[in-house]
């Protein structure tokens, strides 16, 4: 009888001498039975999970073209743990005229031994991964790593006392870190994944797993927190069990899903810190507008599903007067109304180049918006609101400061009540309800924040000279992508109306993002009045220039 035999050993006992070992008792074996033996398979340090290996796709096709008739190893979990596997392995055998005989099952396998030695592989393995997720999620919650190395950290090899190995610590690698923030730094001012993964190649830099550098090592997966971009260790946070992992049956390959976020493991970890969180929320906040997210994809709710990334300044700003409809490159240099080109309806053939359109509206968000003379006015009004609102919650508060004293001589009388010999339970009663009273009020009073500052009245010149020197970085290469996109957050709106035979530019600025650029915030919603301010906005929009162009949120100007 000609005999072939197969061993194997997983990752999980990393012993090479067991191949030599299994090959030897099931040669032993196989002498003492009178067979030839005419082969030998291995796979090595392979899960038994799945039959996608190398050395038992070989027996199997050796099997079906006829070049034995016994498969021998030293047991049934050599072959395969899983129960679907080991079942069709038997069917395969058993078609090509294949015994299979284990040394551990005594002898021929037979179908009960399928059914019953497979079903025990089967819960091995769930309960061996069972604990070894156990094992990591223990590691994850003493701040420890659950498994891989993350770009930018090295991986700490220390021993404990008996000389085992201590697994999981994790420190900073300063070259790595500083690629780290260079990248988080380069994305939020405007650069896209794929020119910093450029940069950082022509520089010579090596990617994760010293690769190239792509745009998807560094964008990545928002939901999923894969990619440079989305590693939350990098702001000191620790996420385990985000993912899991299952096995495609048809190719045998781990494909991972995203498990609910109440399974997720989180875990300070500050000294792992290489991002301040004010980079990683300007990040975020640029993701949100610039990449796709899994729950809103196909929805038309994403802003991608109306958004390109400008080719020019005022790409996408930039309206017919007429009919709304948007203008476009007619020509090398030429702007016209896509409406009146693409579908006839509208009337506006005007046009317009595209260079002098930028040299005017640059030029009039410096000299015409946000006059200082009507900003002075709109600050005053501001200004003259917000103390009224402030002085009404100034009169709640002293109407609470006034009740304290009143509650503290009702907690005395009910004291001095008790040492006379006059306890009740509803005396008790409303004690408690009296100490509520008195820690709710001064729990309130504690929190009362101090007087914010208000607008300055001469904000309108310091925006003013800082739209100078962005007017002077656009120039700037370096910087210019970064200028690019601060100046078209200043811009609401730009629209062309023909006048005379030539088109009058009509340019509408985001007055909340203008305030908060002049003052150096990145948020408008961040000023303490913010409520107020927008309520300011909606009502009494600053005009400047044309007034009875009226836009909410907005200044107005004719250019």
């Amino acid at each position: 009888m000609r005999v072939v035999l197969y061993a194997r050993y997983s990752s999980d006992t990393q012993r090479d001498a067991s191949i030599e070992d299994q090959l030897r008792i099931c040669r032993t074996y196989a002498e003492q039975q009178g067979w030839t033996i005419v082969d030998s398979y291995s796979d090595r340090a392979i899960s038994g999970a799945s039959l996608i290996r190398p050395g038992i796709q070989d027996l199997i096709t050796d099997a079906t073209a006829g070049r034995f008739e016994i498969l021998l190893t030293e047991a049934m979990d050599r072959l395969s743990r899983d129960q679907e596997d080991i079942a069709g392995l038997f069917k395969r055998m058993t078609f090509a005229g294949v015994k299979i005989v284990t040394l551990s099952e005594g002898g021929e396998i037979t179908p009960l031994h399928i059914g019953l030695t497979g079903t025990m592989n089967a819960l091995y393995l769930k309960e061996l991964a069972n604990k070894t997720r156990r094992g990591l999620r223990g590691r994850v919650e003493q701040g420890k790593s659950g498994g891989g190395l993350c770009y930018g950290y090295d991986v700490v090899r220390q021993h404990d006392a008996h000389g085992e190995a201590i697994c999981g610590e994790r420190a900073i690698n300063g070259e790595q870190a500083n690629i780290v923030r260079r990248i988080f730094r380069d994305y939020a001012d405007g650069k896209s994944p794929k020119s910093i993964a450029l940069s950082l190649n022509a520089e010579g830099h090596h990617g994760p797993l010293s690769g190239a550098w792509s745009p998807s090592t560094i964008n990545g997966n928002r939901e999923r927190g894969t990619g440079i971009l989305n590693n939350e260790l990098y702001i000191g946070r620790l996420v385990w069990n985000r993912l899991r992992y299952i096995k495609n049956p048809n190719t045998g390959k781990r494909v991972s899903r995203l498990n609910p976020e109440s399974e997720w493991t989180l875990q300070d970890v500050p000294e792992l810190r290489i991002i301040e969180q004010d980079l990683w929320d300007a990040v975020k906040a640029r993701q949100s507008k610039t990449t796709w997210s899994q729950k809103s994809r196909g929805t038309g709710t994403h802003p991608l599903n109306a958004l390109q990334r400008p080719t020019h300044l005022l790409t996408g700003l930039i309206k017919c007067g007429c009919c709304g409809g948007g203008f476009s490159m007619i020509s090398k240099h030429h702007l016209g109304c896509s409406t009146a080109r693409n579908k006839g309806t509208c009337e506006n053939r005007l046009t317009i180049r595209r260079d002098v359109l930028e040299k005017s509206v640059l030029n009039g968000l410096k000299t015409q918006m946000m006059d200082p003379a009507l900003f002075k006015e709109f600050c005053e009004e501001f200004t003259r609101e917000v103390n009224r609102l402030r002085m009404e919650k100034g009169a709640d508060l002293a109407t609470l400061k006034s009740e304290l004293p009143k509650i503290k001589r009702e907690l005395d009388k009910a004291v001095q009540a008790i040492l006379d010999g006059f306890a009740s339970s509803a005396l008790k009663t409303r004690m408690e309800e009296l100490e509520a009273r008195k820690a709710e009020i001064e729990a309130r009073l504690a929190e009362a924040p101090s007087p914010p500052p208000l607008l300055h009245p001469n904000m309108a010149e310091l925006y003013r000279q800082k739209i100078g020197v962005l007017h002077d970085s656009l120039q700037n290469e370096a910087t210019g992508t970064q200028t690019k996109e601060a100046i078209r957050s200043l811009i609401t709106r730009i629209r062309l109306i023909p006048e005379k035979d030539e088109l009058a530019i009509f340019l509408e600025g985001d007055l909340a993002a203008m305030l908060s650029f002049a003052s150096n915030r990145k948020n408008a919603m961040h000023h303490p009045d913010a409520g107020v301010l927008n309520k300011f906005l909606v009502q009494d929009s600053l005009v400047a220039g044309a007034r009875k162009h009226r836009c909410p949120h907005s200044l107005q100007t004719a250019i």
